[in-house]
């Protein structure tokens, strides 16, 4: 719980109330609030007339779990892997980190003592399962050694150890807790000690559910908040790190560990993030993409170099806003792909690579959406042939792409797949075919003269016509096209097509005017 924006003299507790079944009750409650026995669920009359300085707010449930989410990514400091507890949790797994931070004791005492300098009331817990670091750290001792199970304890340890906690530490809704206590059943080691049978059926079988996870008999994974990076580096500072001068130079050094990590998997990164942690608990997160498997050092600084120029522009010159600095950077390779090794020292410089290079920078500045380049589509309609896709994304088959126009679904392909099977088109193609009126020696026929624009044109010589069949998956309404190469009299040179078959798709066909020979 978060005393902000409250003042409040030290001695007085803090509360959250919502309005529940009609009635103000108690949502939330600070420590002092706890050890003076409100509880959670008590009215507000009742909860003052016992406290009169009781200190209260209203509960804003969305505005609590956007704080706890933020919680969540300040927690990723300390392991990649952080989940949500909700309502008011944060669950970690720290296997193989504490001895990074001193040792357990001192992991937690980091932690809770970091969060209360940022204002939050918080209590850690560490133990070999999920259920038992929540159970811990709200109800287990006020001392830190007191919340913490060593590792590889098995089950009769677990409840030897855990046996004096209350049944609210397996999370049981109120109305079993209170069945429970009806019949005298108040900790764990009251239920461990009996048959399973008669107090499942009375019950239910969550109970003993819950049980078993916290004793380890049955695995509960979590689900982090975010996923765990491919490779990760990261640099840790006394004090924080104020100026974009000290940053940049701390992304150089980190792609350089990066790299060797990279390299030594024959891997290369597609897409990395730099998280910048900030001392007071913000975050700071950038992310740039590659057209290609990158792992030169240089490289990867430069895209964050865009990166941070780009931010720069859009927070009016203030990309970091540093506060009192970043006492830890980290960078981190999100997505990779294989790299081989490739062969040099005989070649001319590489073209392709100057030119992945250059999408690579205009994406940092601009994002990756925003550079693009034409693909072949695989569509029966001229003016979706070609599509725009993002420069830095490869063209895979099958890969479903929206389009502008309603109902048309693009399958970007090769060039080389195209290459040797697409009829010859004209230099410049209309963004929409255009009417023209045309006159024909028969209806299914070429035209004889047609008008566009306003101008006549005197047929001399026509070539087709090629057939184009409507996508099946546009139902009826689509109409087949007929194409024609017209030349006038004049040695222009025009692509026109008449739009339904005649007397099968439409009683009377239209013509259009699609693009220009020359």
């Amino acid at each position: 719980m978060r005393a902000q924006g409250l003042v409040k003299p030290p001695e007085a507790p803090l509360a959250t109330a919502a309005k529940i079944n009609g009635a103000q009750k108690l949502a939330a409650l600070d420590a002092r609030g706890q050890a003076l026995g409100l509880k959670p669920g008590m009215t507000l009359p009742d909860a003052r007339a016992m406290h009169p300085t009781l200190i209260c707010a209203d509960a804003d449930p969305e505005a609590e779990a956007r704080t706890l989410a933020h919680i969540a990514d300040w927690c990723r400091r300390f392991t990649p892997l952080a989940a949500l507890d909700a309502p008011d949790g944060v669950m970690l797994d720290v296997s193989g980190a504490a001895h990074l931070f001193g040792g357990e004791a001192r992991l937690l005492a980091e932690i809770e003592t970091r969060l209360q300098t940022q204002g939050f009331f918080a209590r850690a817990a560490l133990a070999s399962t999920p259920e038992a670091a929540f159970a811990l750290a709200r109800y287990g001792g006020a001392r830190i050694d007191a919340r913490i199970l060593p590792l590889g304890l098995d089950a009769a340890e677990l409840a030897h150890r855990l046996g004096d906690l209350p049944l609210a530490a397996l999370r049981l809704d109120q109305a079993t807790l209170k069945a429970l206590a009806e019949a005298g059943l108040r900790r764990l080691c009251d239920i461990l000690m009996r048959p399973r049978a008669p107090i499942a059926a009375r019950c239910g079988a969550l109970l003993y559910a819950r049980l078993d996870g916290l004793l380890g008999r049955a695995k509960t994974p979590i689900s982090p908040r975010f996923e765990a990076p491919a490779f990760m580096t990261e640099r840790r500072f006394l004090d924080g790190v104020l100026r974009r001068e000290d940053i940049e130079p701390s992304i150089l050094s980190l792609a350089q560990d990066l790299s060797v990590l990279l390299t030594r998997h024959g891997e290369g990164a597609r897409r990395l993030r730099a998280s910048l942690f900030r001392v007071d608990g913000m975050v700071k997160h950038f992310e740039v993409g590659a057209s290609r498997p990158l792992r030169e050092p240089g490289l990867i600084a430069k895209l964050f170099r865009e990166r941070f120029e780009a931010a720069s522009i859009a927070n009016d010159g203030d990309a970091f806003d540093a506060g009192y600095g970043f006492d830890v950077i980290r960078l981190a390779a999100l997505v990779v792909e294989r790299k081989d090794p490739e062969q040099t020292g005989w070649s001319d410089p590489d073209a392709a690579g100057d030119l992945a290079d250059l999408v690579d920078r205009l994406g940092a500045r601009l994002g990756l959406r925003r550079v693009t380049r034409l693909a072949f589509n695989a569509a029966h309609t001229p003016e979706f042939a070609v599509i725009a896709v993002p420069a830095a994304q490869y063209a895979q088959r099958g890969h479903h792409i929206k389009t502008a126009s309603k109902g048309v679904a693009a399958f970007p392909t090769s060039e080389a797949a195209l290459s040797g099977h697409l009829p010859s088109r004209p230099i410049r193609l209309l963004k929409r075919p255009e009417p023209i009126e045309a006159i024909a020696g028969v209806p299914d026929g070429p035209p004889l003269r047609f008008r566009w624009r306003r101008v006549l044109h005197e047929v001399a010589a026509f070539e087709g016509p090629e057939r184009i069949a409507p996508e099946w998956w546009r139902g009826e309404s689509a109409l087949t096209r007929d194409y024609f190469r017209m030349e006038d009299r004049e040695g222009q040179r025009f692509w026109l097509f008449r739009e339904g078959l005649f007397n099968s798709e439409t009683p009377r066909p239209r013509w259009f005017m699609h693009g220009l020979f020359a």
